[in-house]
């Protein structure tokens, strides 16, 4: 395979550090704090990598965190037309609110009719056990019916650790998930849900003539720009809260399981995101569709072709790592027309201290036909002679 060391970070194309923190660089990063809760991890979104973790693969009772997944299967249905928001859904004594004393809930009715965007805001903002039931038997026609299409949604995700048996998270035998597929399945909304994701955001809601406030405080924190998730609380799952935030352009999600209290839930996904902000940078090393070289291209109507990514391409690294990034093409051989646009041709590797930290697919950006038969045998002595040496 041919290499050619390309580019560092002075000329990487389209480069973006998303990081706004007004920070020199440290030299060292520091161990993560050492938290309390149960499990817990930090993830940036873009790249999916993970920063900080304690027994984030662990299985854990995620209790309200379940509703993520209920608004997610609830949100998928909306992107592909089944349902609406405008819809307006029947509360079936099965989910009225009566059913579910002692805990969060809407305080919606049987009988009454209740849009579908009021119901997700009592899901997502509320924490209703109640509106996740009428959600759930809206989608699906019943709970069991939502709880298929839960498990089934987390096996396309990729959570292989949760197993989900309800639409709201009270305890029950086999329902558990972990710090790390939360914070998959938070990723997921995010970029799956960009419309219903700002619900996520609002602090309170009223319903019925009652104000419920948002459980998750950081949301009302002005030092941190927490733009959303979850809450969850049992006394058998302790206190847990998903949590994701902004600096720039760059994007976090912290999962804390099993806390001691609301507060230590709140103060330990603080560190978590503080921790990655300061010392962290997720980049853009490379747009989409942007040529990074050009390569020679044999038997073809024209000698070179463009050559890129087909998908932009990010990088979390620590701060002090940003500056020595280098990005090395490696072609698959010799290319020969024709060539289809978006055809693998290579890869591109993207280096620190000459380590990969990131590989991806090098493509052409553009269609090279065959040539001429008079061409093609050019080429074809052009790269015998170029064969001797």
């Amino acid at each position: 395979m041919r290499k050619i060391t390309l580019f560092n970070t002075t000329f990487l194309t389209g480069l973006a550090t998303f990081s706004h923190f007004a920070f020199a660089a440290p030299t060292v990063v520091p161990n993560a704090p050492e938290l309390s809760s149960r499990g817990y991890v930090l993830m940036d979104y873009h790249t999916g990598k993970v920063l900080v973790e304690r027994d984030a693969d662990k299985r854990l009772n995620p209790a309200s965190l379940t509703k993520l997944m209920t608004a997610y299967v609830a949100g998928q249905e909306v992107n592909a037309g089944n349902i609406s928001l405008d819809d307006q859904v029947v509360v079936s004594r099965n989910a009225w609110a009566k059913n579910f004393p002692d805990s969060s809930k809407m305080f919606i009715e049987v009988n009454t009719s209740v849009s579908l965007s009021d119901l997700y805001r009592g899901l997502v903002v509320q924490s209703g056990n109640d509106a996740s039931v009428a959600i759930a038997e809206h989608v699906a026609g019943s709970e069991a019916g939502f709880v298929s299409l839960m498990n089934s949604w987390a096996s396309q995700l990729g959570l292989t650790n949760s197993s989900f048996t309800n639409p709201h998270g009270l305890d029950s035998d086999g329902l558990y998930s972990t710090p790390h597929d939360i914070a998959k399945l938070g990723q997921a909304i995010i970029r799956d849900l960009p419309d219903i994701y700002p619900m996520y955001s609002e602090t309170s809601f009223t319903y019925n003539g009652i104000t419920q406030y948002n459980r998750n405080g950081l949301l009302r924190d002005r030092s941190m720009n927490v733009d959303g998730m979850k809450t969850g609380y049992t006394s058998g799952a302790g206190y847990s809260l998903a949590t994701s935030a902004t600096n720039g352009d760059m994007r976090l999600i912290a999962v804390v399981m099993g806390a001691k209290s609301q507060s230590v839930r709140e103060s330990e996904s603080k560190q978590l995101l503080s921790y990655g902000f300061r010392f962290y940078d997720t980049l853009m090393p490379t747009a989409a569709g942007t040529d990074i070289a050009n390569a020679r291209v044999w038997m073809g109507q024209k000698d070179e072709l463009k050559v890129g990514v087909n998908r932009d391409v990010y990088l979390t690294l620590p701060k002090s790592d940003v500056n020595k990034l280098k990005a090395e093409v490696e072609y698959s051989g010799d290319l020969l027309a024709p060539i289809a646009q978006d055809q693998v041709v290579g890869k591109v590797l993207y280096k620190v201290d000459g380590k990969v930290v990131k590989e991806t697919e090098l493509v052409a950006l553009e269609p090279v036909e065959e040539g001429g038969i008079f061409k093609r045998i050019m080429d074809w002595f052009k790269r015998l002679v170029a064969s001797w040496f």
